[in-house]
């Protein structure tokens, strides 16, 4: 199941998770639009493809005035992205997401998935960031945290907290990190993802 960041955010605003503002821009002239609508001269511009890795392959940036929107929104609607993800293909960039600019003190990852080997969703998550997740699992995988969520109990605010400080985050975070999960575990069952 693919989509693209501006319909994954939709299904989390959806189901109670906090995203950023985003507006899906498919001309330059749109991005600055978007990012006047979204309250200022700042913001992220976003390839939308079927990739992870998109930062990298220089799909993301950040546009610090209109001029920038409008420039880095015309390179990424005339590129082809190729990623880790794509197999070799260069795919063709349609549309930018512009999404409002905020101050990140730091990057966490966090995924559910289908656990066949023990028949459940599992959370995975690492306070190491999510940008390079597949190295961090690779040479240091005790900053990798899974919870198996129990298929007749479903996702408990325990397992949330237990996570939460197992990755070494504050209280604060760990309440919002809850949240999160409990958002996510939600969309994942109420979709059937």
């Amino acid at each position: 199941m693919n989509f693209h960041e501006d319909q994954a955010k939709e299904l989390f605003a959806a189901h109670g998770s906090p995203v950023p503002a985003g507006i899906i821009a498919a001309t330059p002239e749109a991005a600055v639009a978007a990012a006047k609508e979204l309250g200022g001269d700042m913001g992220v511009v976003k390839a939308q493809v079927h990739a992870g890795g998109r930062g990298k392959a220089g799909g993301v940036k950040l546009a610090r005035s209109l001029d920038e929107v409008s420039a880095e929104s015309e390179r990424m609607l005339n590129m082809k992205i190729s990623t880790y993800q794509t197999g070799g293909l260069e795919l063709p960039v349609d549309k930018v997401l512009i999404c409002e600019a905020l101050d990140i003190a730091s990057e966490l990852y966090l995924s559910a998935l289908v656990d066949r080997a023990n028949r459940c969703v599992t959370f995975i998550g690492s306070a190491a960031g999510g940008v390079n997740i597949e190295e961090v699992a690779a040479t240091e995988p005790e900053k990798i945290v899974t919870v198996n969520v129990d298929n007749t109990a479903g996702f408990q605010a325990y397992q949330g907290r237990q996570r939460g400080f197992g990755m070494g985050l504050s209280a604060k975070h760990v309440r919002q990190l809850t949240k999160i999960k409990a958002a996510l575990y939600r969309l994942f069952i109420d979709k059937e993802l």
